[in-house]
């Protein structure tokens, strides 16, 4: 979802730069601007003292400002937040016995994971994605594509109980929660002669 929003947004901010940009180019060049453009001509300037100044005696003019202002802020704040937060788990805690454990890189893990749901009965295609912290137990996000004959109780079952389990008892956690989203395979119709 963060990459659709940050695409749509730097698509939008994008296109009003150019917009916006290749007017006041196409004006300064010597275009002939449509009537209802803000400017008219090379030596006009975008804001005139009277643009600027027209709503400062009004009421509503610095409180509005002021929130658009706050709101942009506050957005800005939380694009930044976002694009900060991990969601993927750089590594893994694994206990050695000694009280001082080892550190597992998670890209590592979710590799194994993926190449070991992959070679399951029925499986096409696999994407694991850990998440949560290194020092409790990680949590792991399955997607499987499952091919036409395919029984996805039986792809779930083997998933579970031989692929999961073996890679919560190989990294020593107590437990691997996971959310498991099944999907088919898209295929062509079969010809019947």
């Amino acid at each position: 979802m963060l990459r659709t929003v940050n695409r749509v947004l730097l698509g939008l901010v994008g296109l009003a730069l150019v917009v916006l940009g290749g007017s006041v180019l196409a004006i300064g060049l010597g275009a002939r601007p449509p009537s209802w453009w803000v400017h008219d001509g090379r030596h006009d300037v975008l804001l005139s003292d009277a643009d600027r100044t027209r709503w400062r005696e009004d009421g509503w003019w610095w409180p509005t400002v002021i929130a658009v202002l706050a709101v942009l802020v506050l957005l800005s704040l939380w694009w930044l937040t976002a694009q900060l937060r991990r969601r993927r788990l750089a590594e893994v805690l694994v206990e050695t016995g000694d009280g001082q454990g080892a550190l597992l890189r998670g890209r590592a893990l979710e590799d194994v994971l993926e190449s070991e749901a992959a070679a399951l009965d029925g499986v096409g295609r696999a994407r694991v994605l850990l998440t949560g912290r290194r020092r409790t137990a990680p949590e792991a996000r399955v997607r499987l594509v499952l091919e036409a004959e395919a029984v996805p109780a039986e792809a779930l079952h083997r998933l579970s109980t031989e692929t999961l389990a073996r890679a919560r008892d190989s990294a020593g956690l107590a437990r691997l929660p996971a959310t498991v989203q099944l999907r088919t395979a898209k295929h062509r119709p079969g010809r019947v002669n």
